[in-house]
């Protein structure tokens, strides 16, 4: 089993439905966020204006740099590919931080931990998806197996010109964006 999510940018409006469901899920202070949503545009000329907006989050990368640089262990990456952070052996020295080439982890200057994304792995491990998936009224998310392949994350990835963020670091992140303009019906 490898999870994985994919974002396909054709239809994400810049809700924020998942940026607030995440927050409300992880009871994050006002200043965290894990799931920005970054609005590119608009861009063109009138009456061809075109928006793209593009969700961020945790990679979960197969070559998580973070874990690797993390000194007590904390930082850890599950069989599934679930990149997390143990909470009890993180000393918020911010190595992983600045390991991150996504900016995917937040400091909690209240409990002097890095936190980040774990894909929900509380509600995954119960079968269900991460609140972001859930709260996306567009489906603009798509999680699951990318190793089975009846999953919907299967077919996207291998069916869709789906790319990864700076793939070209090695990395091998597990997010996966199609990219389109605002709007496109699938």
């Amino acid at each position: 089993m490898r999870y994985a999510m994919v974002i396909d940018t054709r239809s994400c409006i810049g809700c924020q439905s998942c940026t607030v469901a995440c927050k409300v899920h992880n009871n994050l202070p006002v200043d965290m966020i894990y799931n920005p949503v970054t609005t590119v545009g608009p861009t063109g000329v009138y009456p061809n204006l075109h928006m793209a907006h593009i969700p961020l989050l945790c990679m979960h990368c197969e070559n998580a740099p973070c874990v690797n640089a993390c000194p007590t262990g904390a930082s850890q990456r599950r069989d599934d590919g679930i990149v997390w952070v143990d909470e009890s052996k993180c000393v918020g020295c911010k190595s992983c931080v600045m390991a991150c080439p996504y900016g995917a982890r937040v400091s909690n200057h209240e409990k002097g931990t890095v936190q980040k994304c774990d894909f929900c792995f509380d509600r995954v491990d119960k079968g269900n998806v991460p609140r972001c998936v859930q709260s996306c009224h567009q489906k603009a998310r798509i999680f699951g197996d990318l190793e089975d392949e009846t999953s919907d994350v299967f077919k996207l990835v291998n069916g869709e010109h789906a790319v990864r963020l700076l793939d070209e670091l090695g990395t091998e992140p597990y997010v996966f964006y199609i990219y389109g303009l605002e709007g496109q019906i699938r």
